[in-house]
């Protein structure tokens, strides 16, 4: 069964700093693009970055130039590094990744949470 399974949430001020994880378990074959949306309370589940094997990453533009997505792919896992945190970037984050095991499936992890106090 596959699962991910994040790290790396908490709280931290303006101006700060985190770094998220997501590693992917289980049995695959290969993993495609893998990337964060968010959800902040009240509002709906939002692209953040993603990340596919070969390619370039892509941002949403609220966070061009301050987030930065990696990934191991030995590993399976993809990294979120966020710099320069704002109040508005505090939400759930979740971490996703298209993987094969008998047909391409988006599998999510369980949400990490990041507050940023101002």
């Amino acid at each position: 069964q596959v699962q991910l399974v994040e790290s790396g949430g908490g709280l931290v001020q303006a101006g700060g700093s985190l770094r998220l994880s997501c590693v992917v378990s289980g049995r695959v074959l290969s993993v495609n693009y893998m990337g964060y949306y968010r959800q902040a309370p009240g509002k709906q589940r939002e692209f953040v970055a993603t990340t596919v094997a070969g390619g370039s990453p892509n941002y949403a533009d609220s966070v061009k130039g301050r987030f930065t997505i990696s990934r191991d792919n030995a590993k399976k896992m993809v990294y979120l590094q966020m710099n320069n945190l704002k109040p508005e970037d505090t939400a759930v984050y979740y971490c996703y990744a298209d993987v094969f095991e008998t047909a391409w499936t988006r599998h999510w992890g369980q949400g990490t949470q990041v507050t940023v106090s101002s």
